[in-house]
């Protein structure tokens, strides 16, 4: 493996997503090969950008959206990747089998190779978010991968509101926390609880930069989709990177298409992690309860 550069660039693709599949595979890869000619070295998608998010309601007919792990998408991407000797991260919907569906992100390193994938662990049953119809619970666990750019480390949506699932993925060395994600207001509900929705969202994200002395990248999407229907949902966009003190480096609008670079020094991370020594102090021996459901 090369020499890895400790100045590299992040490329964070946010944008809205048609009813056609090949549509947003088509737009997905355009924005990808542009975020590469712009100088990204590590490009991440938003969650499922290959659909509308379906998870609206639950349907059968949905699960033709699915595909193997390596597939057409991922082969594409792939491609790409060495091509133009990029890190790509890329969600997807996984066939795994027959009946068995995932949540998957698949990490592509530089040279087009399939460095592995990390399928959701955490999944939700919200209105309009009925994903456990759909994704079985992830089994890869929380895994970090040493890429040509650096060790990134990701989880999905959801995920990123554990704090036990950033940490586990920074104790194994995870310079960079990628989150794809497609999360949204309910447009009833805006008006009352929409600021403090995202500000919750946004908050505990820069929360693990601060716990793990790492940088973190949340790519959302944006728009209005309603396939079901009714009010649907608003995608509040704001994709951002968070430094490895929390604080936000570059932030995406709530609802333009765009493509974030961000440039990066990993080099921060250790200086970060020596002068805050979270990981130093930690009463390791004291953290068993974690495992348990609750504590009576």
């Amino acid at each position: 493996m090369k020499q890895k550069t400790k100045s590299i660039k992040l490329g964070l693709l946010q944008h809205a997503c048609s009813a056609k599949p090949a549509e947003n595979l088509a737009k997905a890869l355009a924005l990808c090969e542009e975020a590469a000619k712009k100088g990204a070295q590590i490009i991440c998608t938003q969650e499922l950008f290959r659909s509308q998010y379906f998870c609206q309601a639950e349907k059968h007919e949905y699960f033709k959206l699915a595909e193997p792990i390596p597939g057409p998408t991922c082969q594409a991407f792939q491609k790409l990747a060495k091509k133009h000797k990029v890190v790509i991260v890329a969600s997807l919907f996984e066939k795994r089998a027959s009946g068995l569906y995932h949540n998957t992100a698949v990490i592509i390193d530089a040279d087009g190779s399939l460095k592995g994938i990390y399928r959701k662990m955490h999944i939700p049953d919200d209105p309009l978010f009925y994903e456990k119809f759909y994704f079985t619970p992830g089994d890869t666990g929380f895994k970090a991968w040493d890429t040509r750019y650096g060790k990134i480390g990701v989880c999905v949506c959801w995920d990123q509101w554990y704090p036990e699932a950033a940490r586990l993925t920074a104790l194994q060395g995870a310079e960079i926390l990628f989150y794809p994600t497609a999360i949204g207001w309910h447009p009833s509900e805006k008006s009352e609880h929409g600021e403090n929705q995202h500000t919750a969202w946004e908050t505990i994200q820069r929360s693990h930069a601060v716990a793990n002395g790492c940088f973190v990248a949340s790519i959302n999407r944006v728009g209005i989709e309603k396939p079901e229907g009714g009010d649907g949902l608003e995608f509040w966009g704001q994709s951002f990177v968070a430094g490895t003190s929390g604080q936000i480096l570059a932030k995406a609008s709530k609802d333009k298409e765009e493509i974030l670079i961000v440039p990066i020094d990993l080099d921060l991370v250790d200086i970060t992690r020596t002068h805050w020594p979270f990981l130093r102090d930690r009463r390791i021996d004291a953290y068993g309860d974690l495992t348990k459901r609750y504590i009576d």
